[in-house]
């Protein structure tokens, strides 16, 4: 059974444990006006091992995922809303 704490001052109970979905990103370029590219991220990964994951988190009780729009520039928010 995953422990629950409650969020903030909220009454949001959220599991003890989350899943960072930086890596579920993948990889992506960084380019900045004047500057080389510059690749950034985690290395290639699987979209359907990802969702894979995160549906193993899910059984085990997790319900609290680290997720942000320049993780993989939007990519694991676009991963973790198709689990």
């Amino acid at each position: 059974m995953m422990l629950e704490r409650t969020l903030g001052k909220s009454n949001l109970r959220v599991s003890a444990l989350g899943m960072g979905c930086w890596a579920i990103g993948g990889p992506w370029t960084w380019a900045q006006p004047g500057r080389e590219p510059y690749s950034a991220g985690w290395g290639n990964t699987d979209d359907d091992e990802s969702i894979r994951a995160v549906h193993d988190a899910l059984d085990m009780g997790v319900n609290f995922f680290d997720t942000a729009a320049n993780y993989g520039a939007g990519h694991s928010e676009v991963v973790l809303g198709r689990a």
